[in-house]
């Protein structure tokens, strides 16, 4: 009776460590990075909006994806980062930061305008086109750097055949931007920004012998979580945008609206001992004019 006991505590003991039920405290450390959408769109609008042109935000690391002892073809980060780049400037204070200007596909736009310009020669439409927009500034940069493996770390425990173990892996991708001026060619700034890529493993383990010790049951579960590379670079670049609208307003670059704060007008005060003092007047008065009634 006492041995099907303990057979049963232990199959619900297995159970409730399989589905997560189990009261060892394996949780691995969540990374400490905050989205930065919402920040981003509500940072304060400038005074005038600056015109920016983006002609390529790369990967500079040429770092592979790791494989099993050796590395695959494919790239450890985004190759597309400028995109993420060109909409981080876009949704800067809801859009009225940065009049962005397109510069990567600029051939294929230039090709567009020929073909519409020999069109309306063919037609006789002696209607031209508007010229296009120059960009102040520039931003270049890119992704400069990326590290794995730079904490690692893990926690398991086990009991009469049950266990459960953890184990937790970071890496860091880096990120650089520089805005020049176009008049002069300075670098009016320079800002890095890093993010933490977080993954984890989570294992439980349970096994048993049947049978006066002649067979033996195990059960094995396990998932692993890894957060992804692109949505790194993404708030990265996020936070770079931001930091570069900060830098530039200590330096001057640009400003942001002044934000009028309507001042209440204060109550009046009421001064009661002027108010008394009218009132004894009005008595005397009063008193006065019965005494002479009286006489």
């Amino acid at each position: 009776m006492v041995v099907k006991l303990l057979l049963y505590l232990l199959t619900i003991s297995s159970f409730s460590i399989l589905f997560g039920c189990t009261a060892i405290p394996l949780d691995p450390p969540t990374s400490t990075n905050e989205p930065l959408y919402d920040k981003l769109e509500e940072v304060s609008s400038p005074v005038q909006r600056v015109p920016i042109a983006v002609y390529s935000f790369t990967d500079m690391t040429g770092q592979r994806k790791p494989g099993d002892g050796m590395a695959l073809i494919s790239m450890a980060v985004t190759q597309g980062a400028h995109v993420w780049l060109l909409q981080s400037l876009k949704r800067a204070g809801g859009g009225e930061w940065f009049m962005v200007v397109e510069r990567i596909g600029l051939e294929n736009l230039l090709k567009e305008r020929q073909i519409i310009r020999q069109t309306r020669e063919t037609h006789g439409d002696k209607e031209t086109l508007k010229p296009l927009l120059f960009a102040g500034v520039l931003v270049e940069g890119g992704i400069v750097g990326y590290d794995t493996n730079t904490h690692t770390g893990g926690m398991g425990a086990r009991l009469l055949g049950i266990g459960k173990q953890g184990e937790f892996r970071k890496d860091r991708v880096s990120i650089g931007l520089r805005l020049i001026s176009v008049g002069t060619g300075e670098i009016l700034l320079a800002v890095s920004t890093e993010k933490t890529i977080l993954s984890t493993r989570m294992s439980s383990t349970v096994f048993r012998f049947l049978d006066m010790g002649t067979k033996l049951l195990e059960i094995e579960a396990g998932y692993t979580e890894n957060e992804s590379v692109s949505y790194a670079v993404r708030k990265a670049i996020d936070k770079a945008v931001l930091d570069m609208i900060d830098m530039g307003a200590e330096q001057g670059l640009w400003e942001f609206k002044e934000v009028k704060v309507q001042v209440l007008p204060t109550e009046p005060e009421v001064n009661f001992g002027t108010s008394n003092s009218a009132e004894n007047k009005t008595m005397r008065l009063e008193d006065n004019q019965n005494k002479e009634i009286e006489q």
